[in-house]
């Protein structure tokens, strides 16, 4: 990924009213760019050298993406304030979401190896292959991985930065503390699924899916939102939290089969890579509980078959990724699946059927329950 400034990120005005989410996505985008600009000029003036590793950041954190904390974010905040207030002294609250997501992007790509994402490379591998091509000294994959990880905390502490400058309510960061904390407890639990997977199970791998996903790409962004309205009504609170785990875990189900089935050059991430490794989603657990025991027996990935986390090598070949593919499917695990991310939308639409919330607001929501997990990436 190029060091150089990204154009057209910058926002043609900051919206008022109701945004469409073309606006919305502007206007978080101009905040972050301004906001990095001069975070990378203060690095900058101490060392070129950090002035690269800064834009390097900025340009994971502007690459793209669905922007869906901030848009989950801002719908919860217009629950309650309404489609007049303005959006200036809370939009850098909503931008540092995405700042925060970064962080967790960059930490995840670290922990499972991967070479991808968005369609671009990861940044481990972005500074791996600089430290190759300079020539330094050591291990290019141990200076990626270890430059990366700095990167993922820089941008967790730009991101509390960023939130400062929001005109918010005490009762924001205490929902902000919360979402950081369950999205990690979330990761370990990923992490500990793939080191125990004999012992993971469908109901452990929805406990993943709650907190590593639910919970901070909907449930809290919504709740967060709520709260840099101002007001405090347990109605409203507990719609969003109800809507917010159901729809976070259809989402995650979703990228559960997409993981699995999706096209590459859609997803932006390497075919069949939770099969590659043996990640016990939901979806190869749920597999296993359907399986005929010769299905189970091959589909029980052994240590030899493991992928070395050194250096990402390992795991099973292309035709052993298309082979547990097809026999997923005939498990029939992957139209379960589908039900119950059917089952988990009209759960989280009717969990806002009686909040007492703007009309606007709850209508963009049913929308947004279709569109992030009916999606094709």
């Amino acid at each position: 990924m190029a060091n150089h400034t990204l154009q057209g990120n910058r926002h043609r005005g900051i919206p008022r009213q109701g945004a469409s989410p073309h606006a919305l996505i502007d206007a978080i985008q101009g905040t972050l760019a301004d906001f990095l600009a001069a975070q990378i000029a203060s690095l900058d003036s101490i060392d070129p050298a950090l002035g690269g590793f800064a834009r390097t950041a900025r340009d994971l954190v502007l690459a793209g993406g669905k922007r869906l904390r901030p848009v989950f974010a801002y719908w919860g905040w217009r629950g309650g304030a309404g489609p007049d207030a303005p959006l200036e002294p809370v939009l850098p609250a909503f931008a540092a979401l995405e700042l925060m997501h970064t962080f967790a992007l960059v930490h995840d790509d670290v922990m499972d190896e991967s070479d991808t994402r968005r369609g671009m490379p990861t940044a481990h591998r972005i500074f791996a292959g600089q430290h190759e091509t300079d020539g330094g000294a050591g291990d290019s994959a141990r200076f990626g991985s270890s430059a990366a990880i700095l990167i993922g905390d820089l941008c967790l502490v730009w991101a509390d930065q960023l939130l400062a400058r929001a005109s918010a309510p005490q009762t924001v960061r205490a929902c902000y503390d919360r979402m950081r904390v369950e999205a990690i407890a979330g990761q370990y639990l990923d992490v500990l699924g793939e080191s125990r997977p004999a012992a993971w199970s469908v109901e452990r791998a929805l406990l993943v899916a709650r907190h590593k996903t639910a919970s901070y790409t909907v449930q809290r962004p919504l709740q967060f939102g709520f709260a840099l309205a101002g007001l405090a009504d347990p109605r409203i609170d507990e719609a969003y939290g109800g809507y917010g785990l159901a729809v976070g875990e259809a989402f995650q189900l979703r990228d559960d089969l997409l993981g699995a089935y999706g096209d590459p050059a859609v997803t932006g991430k390497p075919a069949g890579d939770d099969l590659r490794t043996g990640k016990p989603t939901t979806l190869l657990m749920l597999a296993r509980k359907l399986a005929t025991p010769a299905q189970r027996a091959e589909l029980t990935m052994d240590s030899a078959g493991a992928v070395n986390p050194a250096d990402g090598s390992g795991g099973l070949t292309p035709a052993q990724i298309e082979r547990r593919a097809r026999l997923i499917a005939e498990t029939g695990a992957p139209a379960r699946l589908e039900a119950m991310i059917q089952e988990r939308v009209s759960d989280g639409v009717a969990a806002l059927a009686g909040a007492p919330i703007h009309e606007e607001a709850r209508n963009a929501l049913i929308k947004l329950a279709v569109r992030v997990t009916h999606r094709p990436a």
